[in-house]
This record gives structure tokens, sequence and C-alpha cells, in this order.
């Protein structure tokens, strides 16, 4: 019969995969958050004619997306 060990490799390589796939996941939800709060700060710049505040927020949003 096969023993299974509790801190075996095997399980130690799966925690590790679903510690990288959660971080992957909140990454992504952060990033979409950040451009959702930097496209409504554009459009506040736009109507306020702030073009320097303006060309920095596009600029942050280019570097996520």
């Amino acid at each position: 019969m096969k023993k299974n060990l509790l801190n075996s490799p095997q399980k130690s390589n799966v925690k590790v995969l679903d510690a990288l796939f959660a971080e992957m996941i909140l990454d992504k939800a952060i990033a979409e958050f950040r451009k959702a709060q930097l496209k409504e700060e554009i459009d506040r710049t736009l109507l306020m004619k702030n073009k320097e505040e303006f060309l920095k927020l596009t600029s942050e949003l280019k570097q996520i997306s």
C-alpha cells in the first residue's frame, strides 16, 4: 500500500502552484481596479482641463495596459 506523507514533495508543489495562481489572480484584479480608477481620474482631468495631470495619468495607464 502506498503511503502519503503530509509534507510530501507532491503536496508541497501543489501548494506552491496554488499560491502562485492566487497571486496571479490578485495581481490581475488589482491591475483592473487601478485601470478603472485611472480612467475615472482621466475623465475628471478632462472636465477640469488639467493637461499636466491628464498626461501623468495616461502615462500610468499605458504602463499598466
